[in-house]
């Protein structure tokens, strides 16, 4: 279903996209990609949203940086310095964390009102970015596909093609509370497993600090289940890397609802960030935690990592899978 949702101040309308499936109610706006709610039933069949989202568009305006619910590009995570070198040539991207560029730089993705089409099951959302947007090069198209299945998983699956070799780096930046977005508990009580061996150091501007490290005798590990905490903002290696369809790589878990959610991704990366610091409206440290599957931070500045350029006669695709049920 697609109703008017709000008109922003110039007068662009926001679309406000409903898909319902299998008992699995999601709401995404045409502003920003945003996913304003998931709303999926407890072991007692009671239903609640587990996602932080505002009422309003004016929420999300009110209070842009916690990027709730967003999609994010062209570049999630961060960019040293606000530069990359790419063909013997250096691209400066708007800074906006300091001299480095968080997901996107100053109007990324998350702050833009997407074209919005009816697929089966869901909606596609794309745009045009131009050359130059945010400092970044070529003429990127791109596209979002977000879809339930027959079990009510959440898909979705990014599409872009350029035509001047560039980097992109796609994520959807959900926090998740399976014991529900205005439950008031902590999303950081929640049992956390990862399927990565390996994760990022980053240094107190949280750029990598050199190479991926061994989680083992480290509060990093999340191999076996055990409850997430607070005090992260951190990339985890996938062992199983990219790849063609989605894998599973992670499962967070609330005891007291029985909601399991599981995240299956083709990305190499996944940043776990505990939202220590978010402060919007009536959520407040460790509301929720974002499972953000993208390519690793800073990747245009570091080799060794995998590659996120995007060259003229390739496609981009990548897929994220957000599955729900009940323990």
């Amino acid at each position: 279903m697609n109703e008017l949702f709000s008109t922003l101040s110039d007068g662009t309308p926001v679309h406000r996209w409903t898909l319902e499936r299998a008992g699995v109610r999601v709401r995404v706006l045409s502003y920003g990609g945003i996913v304003q709610s998931a709303e999926i039933p407890d072991r007692d069949g009671r239903t609640a949203d587990v996602v932080l989202g505002f009422p309003s568009v004016d929420g999300y305006l009110a209070h842009p940086e916690p990027y709730l619910g967003a999609l994010i590009g062209r570049y999630a995570n961060r960019i040293e310095g606000g530069r990359f070198a790419l063909d013997g040539r250096t691209y400066t991207v708007t800074p906006n964390e300091g001299a480095n560029t968080l997901h996107g730089g100053a109007r990324g993705f998350d702050k833009r009102v997407w074209d919005a089409e009816p697929v089966e099951h869901g909606v596609r959302l794309s745009r045009v970015s131009p050359d130059g947007e945010e400092g970044f090069p070529g003429r990127l198209e791109t596209s979002v596909t977000c879809t339930l299945d027959a079990s009510g998983a959440l898909h979705l699956a990014y599409e872009a093609v350029t035509d001047a070799p560039t980097v992109l780096n796609p994520t959807n930046h959900s926090y998740w509370n399976l014991s529900g977005a205005a439950s008031g508990t902590p999303a950081t009580k929640h049992t956390l497993r990862l399927a990565a061996s390996r994760y990022t150091p980053v240094d107190a501007r949280l750029i990598p600090a050199g190479d991926a490290a061994d989680v083992t005798g480290t509060r990093f590990d999340f191999r076996a289940p055990r409850t997430a905490g607070p005090g992260y903002d951190h990339n985890f290696v996938l062992d199983k890397g990219v790849t063609a369809g989605p894998e599973e790589a992670a499962e967070l878990y609330d005891a007291e609802s029985g909601r399991v959610l599981t995240v299956a991704t083709t990305e190499p990366g996944l940043q776990v960030y505990t939202a220590d610091h978010l402060a919007a409206g009536p959520f407040a440290s460790g509301a929720g935690i974002a499972l953000e599957t993208q390519h690793f931070p800073d990747s245009p500045n570091r080799p060794g990592f995998p590659s996120t350029v995007l060259r003229p006669g390739e496609v981009f695709r990548s897929e994220t899978v957000y599955g729900f049920s009940v323990r």
